[in-house]
This record gives C-alpha cells, sequence and structure tokens, in this order.
C-alpha cells in the first residue's frame, strides 16, 4: 500500500483539507474527521480479521472492457449531476429548499421543520431517479446482481461483518444523547419510519449509484488502491448540495461548503468502499454501515421532529 502514488496522493488530501478547513474556521469538524478515520482504521482492521479467509474478489473483471466502462461512468455522472441539480431547483419550488441526498438535519441538526409531504417526495424522488433508473437500465445492459456487487459469495461471513460493524456503529452512535432522550413510542414509530425513509431516500441511492455501478467500473480503470480511494471520494461528491451546511450564493462560500462536506463524508466513505471492496458485496455497507447506524441510531430524532411524533 505504501508504494502505491494514490495512497499518499490521499493523505496529502486529507492533510489540504484540514488545513484548509482550519481556515475556514472548521477546527472541529477537521479534528473530528481525523479522529475518526482512526477509528475506522481500527474497524477495518477488524473487519479485515473477519474476512482474512477469503480471496479478494475481482471487481474489475465484474465491468465492462475499459472504453465501455469509461464512457458509462462519465455518463452515469453526468446523469447523477443533472439529477441532483433538477433536484434542487424542483424543491425550492416545492417546498422552499432543494432536494439533496440527505434530509436538513441529518446528522447535524435542524435548520428548519420539514413537511411530511416535503420527507416523502425526498425519498421517492432519490429513491426513483438514483437507485430504481439506474439499477433497471444496468440490469437491461446485461450485467447481473453479481456484476452489480449486489449478490454475496458468502453470505455466512457477510452477515458476521455486517452484525460486527452495525453493532459498533451503534455503541458509538448511543454514547449521544438524540435517540436515548425519546420516549418508548417515538423510538419505534419514529424508528422504523427514519429506517424506511432513509432506505429510499438515501440508503438504496448510494449503494446503487456508487458502490454497485461505480466501484467496478472504477477497478477497471485504476489501480486497486486508486479505485477504492475513488469508491471513497465518490460519497461526499454525491453531498455537494447538504441543505444544512452548504451555501452557494459566494465564491468563498462555495469553496467553504465543498471543503466541509468532505470533512464529514470523506472517512464513512473510506468504510463504504472498504467493505464494499473486501466482501464483494455492496449490501454489506448498507446494511452494517447505513440503515441503522446513523438513519435510525441519529436521524430518528428528525423524523420524530418532521412528523409530530409524540
Amino acid at each position: 500500500m505504501v508504494r502505491q502514488r494514490s495512497f499518499w496522493g490521499a493523505i496529502v488530501f486529507w492533510l489540504l483539507l484540514v488545513l484548509s478547513g482550519m481556515h475556514f474556521h472548521y477546527r472541529n469538524e477537521a479534528l473530528g474527521g481525523s479522529v475518526y478515520i482512526l477509528i475506522l482504521l481500527v474497524e477495518m482492521g477488524l473487519v479485515a480479521l473477519l474476512t482474512r479467509k477469503r480471496s479478494m474478489p475481482d471487481l474489475a473483471q465484474r465491468a465492462p472492457e475499459r472504453r465501455i466502462a469509461l464512457q458509462e461512468t462519465l455518463a452515469l455522472w453526468v446523469y447523477g449531476a443533472i439529477i441532483l441539480a433538477m433536484g434542487q431547483v424542483l424543491g425550492k419550488r416545492w417546498f422552499g429548499e432543494g432536494i439533496a441526498l440527505h434530509l436538513n438535519g441529518s446528522l447535524v441538526g435542524a435548520t428548519r421543520v420539514q413537511s411530511p409531504a416535503e420527507v416523502y417526495t425526498w425519498a421517492a424522488y432519490n429513491g426513483f431517479f438514483l437507485a430504481l433508473i439506474p439499477y433497471v437500465v444496468f440490469r437491461m445492459r446485461g450485467f447481473s446482481r453479481e456484476a452489480l456487487n449486489l449478490k454475496s459469495a458468502n453470505w455466512k461471513n457477510d452477515t458476521l461483518v455486517i452484525f460486527v460493524v452495525m453493532a459498533i456503529g451503534v455503541a458509538l452512535d448511543l454514547t449521544g444523547h438524540s435517540f436515548r432522550q425519546l420516549t418508548p413510542h417515538q423510538q419505534l414509530v419514529g424508528g422504523l419510519l427514519s429506517f424506511v425513509l432513509h432506505l429510499f431516500g438515501t440508503d438504496l441511492p448510494i449503494m446503487i449509484f456508487i458502490y454497485a455501478i461505480l466501484v467496478p467500473r472504477y477497478f477497471r480503470l485504476a489501480s486497486p488502491m486508486t479505485a477504492f480511494l475513488l469508491g471513497a471520494a465518490s460519497y461526499p461528491a454525491m453531498h455537494v448540495f447538504e441543505s444544512s451546511w452548504t451555501h452557494y450564493d459566494t465564491f468563498s462560500h462555495a469553496i467553504a461548503s465543498v471543503i466541509l462536506v468532505f470533512l464529514v463524508f470523506f472517512p464513512p466513505g473510506l468504510m463504504k468502499s472498504f467493505l464494499t471492496v473486501r466482501t464483494g458485496n455492496a449490501w454489506v455497507h448498507m446494511w452494517g454501515y447505513h440503515a441503522v447506524t446513523p438513519h435510525v441510531t441519529v436521524d430518528t430524532r428528525l423524523i420524530v421532529h418532521d412528523f409530530d411524533i409524540r
């Protein structure tokens, strides 16, 4: 790994990101993200231990030849950019705020109350355009579930990894107070609603768009380390319109917004990419490191507030 230029490039990228974050007064986010990466490295080591008897899946073989892989990658990113941009336009017209990959207030605290209609629209829009449509198109192009990283080669070991990663995430999340401060009724009803809504609004779109379709093509186009890092960086790239903390009214605000998004989302992107690359199964990252933690353990309080669940 230390011989890979992309590895050292990623370290330099993160250091520049941290320094830039400090410049824009994101000290807590920069330090917190760095500590989080260290925690994730330990967690990745544990996953590597759990999967030590498994061979590494050859993800490059799941993608078409290089020329077609490049065309598909560029086309998917253009499509994704159009959908995200349309979400901003339509969301502002319908609700006064754009549709992004997360609801306003996810993870960080809400700046406004969203109506149930807005939340349902968010889940339906992202689920349809960023998960269902790409999945159907690539299945029609002849790619199997295995070729899309959606079939387990070792379901027993995948299940073990999912539950271990999920248990660690839930334990860390519950050191906070947001979920534990809810009433049992809010935890049950709000938790189930949060699980379902986030499943369609962000979990499935991220899994299908990045880790089912793009990651195998990254491995066809680049070295394994570079492809892994591209999978990690794609996660924050999909979140450039997060309404809770991004503003693009001035150039300096735009730069600060992009820096903040990468400080927050690049570390979890590393974990999602690692889980997918190591197991060859995109479902592992979604169930173990997205659907429950943090979108139930952290974001239930957001859904409880938006739907006025008492």
